[in-house]
């Protein structure tokens, strides 16, 4: 008897650490995937290839393998809801960082100064592989043709802006916190508004005209200077307002709040994963 009721006890507490494993092995966040296009290009998915092609969000924000570290998966919020109605999500380097950084040659946003002040447009090259990428996942038959939008945090919505510029293709453009004018930035301070000629403003907000973008900013971020983001929003408007003179409403929204400084404001990407679904609402 005694036997029977140890082997009993011993069946159940299997089942009980089964079940915790389970249950830990559900909450874990999934694990990136590195990728390449056909020429090299690094891009990064946290989820397997869907069933049929899909709606599609690019999120740039940090480098693509400190993004699969990171165990809060903060930047990768949004794509982590959307995946549950249906949506594929596609984590992309900034420009001049992770696998975007040329061997000797600074990073990040100094990387930014680097080029600007040697009188390079590097976002030009930049956009070319980002656009290489969406053509490797049409081909594949991941993504969806005309459900595609891209995602941008501070420098990543500079070149979120500069991607959806460079391609017709994204029909959605979201960005929060974004860097709208790398002259505000201190890595750049000593750039001079002619180097900045070929990425700033002027150079993308035309070919934006009638593409939906949802910006938001904190009141008082000094560090990409709110009032940027609202001389953007403003540009975005008079550009769509003279390029389609005809369009009643012109899909450009912004929303400015309160932050801790240059810090998302709150609840930012549940509002962007809303907003998103509204977009494409047969995602599911």
């Amino acid at each position: 008897m005694r036997i029977k009721f140890l082997t009993i006890t011993l069946m159940l507490w299997h089942t009980l650490m089964l079940w915790h494993s389970c249950a830990a092995c559900a909450d874990e966040p999934p694990k990136l995937q590195l990728m390449q296009t056909r020429t090299g290009v690094y891009f990064g998915l946290f989820q397997d290839k869907p069933p049929t092609p899909a709606p599609t969000l690019f999120i740039i924000a940090n480098g693509i393998q400190a993004m699969g570290n990171d165990p809060k998966r903060f930047y990768t919020m949004t794509g982590n809801e959307l995946a549950k109605h249906g949506w594929l999500y596609v984590v992309l380097d900034p420009a001049c960082e992770g696998f975007q950084q040329k061997a000797g040659e600074p990073g990040g946003l100094h990387g930014w100064a680097y080029q600007l002040k040697a009188g390079h447009d590097f976002m030009k090259p930049y956009v070319r592989q980002c656009s290489e990428v969406l053509d490797h996942l049409l081909a594949e038959g991941f993504v969806h043709p005309e459900k595609i939008a891209v995602s941008g945090t501070s420098r990543g919505a500079f070149c979120a802006f500069h991607f959806a510029a460079a391609d017709p293709r994204i029909r959605v453009v979201t960005a929060v916190s974004p860097v709208a004018n790398p002259r505000a930035l201190t890595e750049c301070k000593d750039v001079t508004e002619d180097q900045a000629r070929t990425v700033n403003i002027d150079s993308y907000v035309s070919r934006l005209a009638g593409r939906t973008v949802w910006l938001t900013i904190g009141n008082d971020d000094q560090r990409v200077a709110t009032n940027d983001t609202i001389l953007l929003t403003q540009k975005l408007i008079a550009a769509t307002r003279e390029k389609l003179p005809e369009q009643p409403r012109i899909p450009v929204y912004l929303t400015v709040g309160p932050s801790a400084g240059h810090r998302a404001i709150d609840d930012v990407y549940a509002l962007e994963g809303r907003f998103l679904l509204q977009q494409f609402p047969s995602g599911k």
